[in-house]
């Protein structure tokens, strides 16, 4: 009796893979998402870059690409958290045109320094965010209609402060916020050296920094994602950045407004996924009335992505300024349109409470690659905007058809 009391103990007693083993097979399905975009990035290159003759991938063509989309990487941050948090902001692009002309306006005719104008305009679009988030945090008007109304007024304010003319140039300093290159440390003919290293250590940190999380993960068997998937998309970035950062270096090296990019890429990442706001603002997008009887101050919250999304926006109208060398009374029209959907493609949802960093960046990069290629092409821009607006209308329906199903 003993034996066969003790024969079920032992079963119980011996190692189960099967029942232990994670269901790996659907990492892949869940996060569709998220590797979608990126395998769509890579394959909208690959076949723009088949297509315009090897021309996409050219160093020179890659620094303008950089710096053509540098504005709509920056605004994409801050649409990010405004979408995530249930609300849209049409205004963005007025707000660039205002604040390039605030900047020309100082800069150029009144003689002030490049520093401190530079410094207001950035305080005066927090005050434009705060302005439009009043309404829509505390008065409960629809983003939509408040933001909508900013884009008129500060087109008729961007016209009112040019006179209806453009104002330029700038100084070279100033100039160089958005044409200018990191220094080469070193004396090389062919090569920066400085922005290849660059590259290397950025892609040596990142997969340090990876590999910790994963370890921690692993540790407390929080760990989700199949090794061989991690160890392939940690292989694939490393190696995209490293051969970026040649490409980059084997022309000027690398823009100063792509070590901006860099920078509020990273802060952006911390805050969204480390920090109480980032979470938050998640929580708000997803179930206000859920995060509301939480404790969270929901108003606040809407009321800080605003401000966000105006000192990003400002910081747009400031580099596109120093790339245009003038500020004119049509600067940042559309802008909006191409922010908002590099949200959208990046995976963000139009309802809120789901979008990554990265995701927005994929999407603003993706918007870009397909406005570069389709101009090397030589397609008329009535046809780029028919096809950008279907790629919207696609990356949309998806998430909403994945959200019902």
């Amino acid at each position: 009796m003993n034996q066969d009391i003790a024969a079920p103990a032992a079963s119980e007693n011996r190692p189960q893979p099967a029942a232990e083993k994670k269901e790996y097979n659907g990492f892949l399905k869940n996060n569709m998402r998220e590797y979608g975009m990126l395998m769509s990035l890579i394959a909208i290159m690959a076949f723009f870059q088949y297509m315009t003759n090897g021309t996409l991938m050219q160093p020179l063509n890659l620094t303008n690409l950089v710096l053509q989309n540098s504005y709509i990487v920056i605004m994409a941050l801050g649409m990010l958290m405004v979408i995530v948090a249930g609300h849209i902001d049409l205004s963005v692009g007025s707000v660039v045109g205002f604040i390039g002309a605030l900047a020309a306006v100082l800069i150029v005719n009144l003689h002030m320094n490049f520093v401190l104008a530079s410094i207001l305009c950035i305080l005066a679009g927090a005050v434009i965010g705060a302005a439009q988030g009043y309404w829509v945090a505390f008065f409960k008007i629809p983003s939509f209609i408040v933001t909508l109304a900013g884009m008129l007024v500060f087109k008729g304010l961007t016209l009112a402060l040019l006179q209806g003319q453009s104002i330029g140039p700038f100084p070279d300093d100033f100039q160089m916020l958005s044409s200018g290159f990191i220094p080469d440390l070193f004396s090389a003919a062919d090569l920066r050296i400085t922005s290849l290293l660059v590259g290397v250590a950025v892609a040596a940190i990142m997969i340090f920094v990876k590999v910790r999380a994963r370890t921690k993960q692993t540790k407390h068997g929080m760990e989700d994602e199949p090794y061989v998937f991690f160890i392939l998309k940690n292989a694939v970035f490393a190696a995209v950045i490293i051969f970026f950062s040649y490409l980059l270096a084997s022309y000027k090296g690398m823009p100063n407004v792509l070590i901006i990019m860099f920078l509020l890429m990273v802060v952006y990442t911390f805050v969204a996924n480390r920090t109480t706001i980032g979470r938050r603002i998640y929580a708000v997008g997803g179930n206000e009335k859920a995060a509301k009887l939480s404790g969270i101050k929901t108003s606040r919250v809407s009321f800080y992505t605003f401000i966000n999304m105006g000192m990003l926006a400002a910081l747009a109208g400031l580099i596109f300024a120093a790339r245009l060398n003038t500020a004119t009374p049509k600067a940042g029209t559309g802008f909006e349109l191409d922010v908002i959907a590099a949200c959208f493609i990046g995976g963000a949802s139009a309802s809120g409470g789901v979008g990554k960093v990265m995701g927005a960046v994929i999407g603003a990069f993706v918007m870009g690659v397909m406005n570069n290629g389709m101009s090397i092409m030589g397609i008329g821009i009535d046809y780029q905007q028919v096809i950008k607006g279907l790629v919207l209308l696609a990356a949309v329906f998806v998430d909403v058809y994945n959200k019902n199903k």
